[in-house]
């Protein structure tokens, strides 16, 4: 049986980093379905303090996604919320695979708040590895 799967983002900020990763990679923010929030606080099976307000909607506190237009094209990404800073390299990165002139899409990417931390080749291949604005590390490519 082949599984399928979404990648996770631990982070402080949930919701501000799935914003700015979807307007990175042109992505979409799923919508929060406040009806379901409310109903869970009032059956008892969450909490108000499990809830926040973003951008003026009622959401989870500690999770928020973004998905690629297509939905079936690439996993969705859950940016969880968790309270340690980040600590150390990370042992999995996302590669962003632009198809363009990556110098041009990495200094974008930095102009909006990510950090260049080195260029990076092998043989033919080059990259150029960024940090987010909570330092994780990711690529940029062609």
């Amino acid at each position: 049986m082949a599984y399928t799967f979404q990648v996770t983002i631990d982070c402080r900020a949930p919701h501000d980093l799935a914003d700015w990763w979807a307007e990175a990679l042109g992505w979409e923010v799923e919508a929060s379905d406040e009806d379901f929030i409310r109903r869970m606080v009032a059956e008892g099976r969450a909490e108000e303090a499990d809830t926040t307000t973003h951008r003026g909607a009622l959401v989870w506190r500690t999770g928020a996604a973004i998905h690629h237009p297509e939905p079936d094209r690439a996993p969705r990404i859950l940016f969880q919320g968790v309270p340690e800073p980040k600590a150390g390299k990370n042992r999995l990165h996302l590669d962003v695979r632009t198809g363009e002139d990556y110098p041009a899409a990495a200094e974008t990417l930095r102009s909006r708040g990510a950090t260049k931390l080195y260029d990076g080749q092998q043989g033919p291949s080059t990259w150029m590895t960024l940090a987010d604005p909570e330092g994780n590390e990711f690529c940029v490519s062609r």
